[in-house]
């Protein structure tokens, strides 16, 4: 048992970051540690466990045994709590020069118990421009025991100058049957639903647990699912954009309102506001309402986020089931169907179009996605998809 072994489907990856924690272990003990060095970019298609794969090797380098995955070390690190690991997620639509400025200072320290200084920087493309220079930087002239792990979907994605100081590490879309063994034995969830979700995420491990365990997220896939039967007019594809993007709104809504109040409520007490007592006054103390301004557009920031990836999992949904239309109407042997428990609708719509006009509706979708990406107005983005997917 180690901490590799939750990474499904990834050896390649695994033999790499093992043989680099042992290396660093060297290193720890005196020695030249050939293998290891200060900065990693771990990349992958979307579920393919890219910050999972961070996280096991940030363990492997603060625990004396190389990641054994049960001692106190491992946990903290599991769980996000060790000292010695700085855990960054951008939470908005980008990761600004300031925060990464902030970052760096906090890197800058020496570790706590004596081996490694971690920093797991999830979605590090999220980074704009001016943050990626700061953080070049930081990457060139790291302090001694300072470890960069940056996770980013494809090498592209970074500045080149940065991918060219990090080592890479590409994580695999995991097999069907990989997946659903992990839901299986570790979910405990029975082999038929646990192969649906499997196939349904294709390969997307969190996407299938969520599919597998979660009856709401099972009734959304099949609202979207239904989208491509629906689309008889121009009034029914109005519709369908209204409620996809109100959907999508409605998540955002729920992920964010409580988290908001909480912080809203943390910065003003912090700010004085309801104080009382000589020389203190019930309102906000100079430099509140500024924070609590960049307070209110940070969390802006993160519902436009969450709305944005909510519509884009629907997307990619839609996507799905018309590739596997296309691969019904070109009769491909042998390749899975991600939507296969929809069979019947998918042969209807493979019989009554033409691949044309299947890739033509895929090209429309994925346009739609970049629409979105530009900050073209949803509503407006998702009826022009519609309206081009309607038969």
């Amino acid at each position: 048992m180690t901490v590799f072994d939750d990474l499904v489907g990834q050896d390649q990856a695994i033999a790499v970051l093992s043989r680099a924690a042992a290396a660093a272990g060297e290193v720890v003990a005196g020695g030249r540690g050939a293998g290891m060095t200060h900065a990693w970019l771990f990349t992958g298609p979307p579920g393919s466990g890219r910050e999972d794969a961070a996280r096991a090797f940030a363990a492997a380098l603060l625990c004396p045994d190389g990641g054994c995955g049960h001692c106190d070390q491992c946990h903290q690190v599991l769980i996000g709590s060790h000292p010695d690991l700085e855990s960054v997620r951008p939470e908005g639509l980008s990761y600004s020069v300031k925060q990464t400025r902030e970052l760096i200072l906090r890197a800058a320290g020496a570790p706590t118990q004596g081996r490694w200084r971690v920093i797991l920087f999830e979605d590090a493309d999220r980074a704009t421009e001016s943050a990626a220079n700061a953080l070049l930087k930081a990457i060139e002239e790291p302090p001694p025991r300072t470890v960069w792990l940056l996770c980013a979907p494809a090498p592209d994605d970074m500045m080149i100058t940065i991918r060219s100081r990090c080592r890479l590490v590409n994580l695999t879309t995991p097999g069907t049957e990989a997946v659903a063994h992990v839901l299986a034995t570790r979910h405990s969830v029975p082999w038929e639903t646990a192969r649906f979700a499997a196939r349904a995420a294709q390969g997307h491990i969190g996407r299938a647990r969520a599919l597998a365990l979660d009856e709401g997220v099972r009734a959304r896939r099949e609202a979207v699912l239904s989208i491509p039967r629906s689309l008889t007019g121009v009034g029914e594809c109005v519709s369908a954009a209204e409620r996809l993007v109100k959907t999508a709104e409605e998540e955002a809504a729920a992920a964010t309102t409580a988290l908001n109040e909480s912080e809203t409520s943390e910065l003003r007490k912090l700010y004085g506001e309801g104080s009382s007592g000589k020389g203190l006054n019930r309102g906000l103390v100079r430099g509140g309402a500024g924070a609590l301004k960049e307070l209110e557009d940070r969390q802006k920031s993160r519902a436009t986020r969450i709305k944005r990836d909510s519509l884009d999992a629907a997307l990619l949904e839609l996507v799905s089931f018309y590739r596997d239309v296309l691969a019904m109407q070109f009769a491909a042997a042998g390749v899975e169907l991600a939507n296969d428990d929809l069979r019947f609708d998918l042969d209807q719509l493979a019989k009554s179009s033409t691949p044309e006009e299947t890739l033509r509706r895929i090209d429309a979708i994925m346009q739609c996605r970049e629409r979105l990406a530009a900050n073209v107005n949803p509503q407006m983005a998702v009826e022009a998809m519609m309206l081009a997917l309607r038969p």
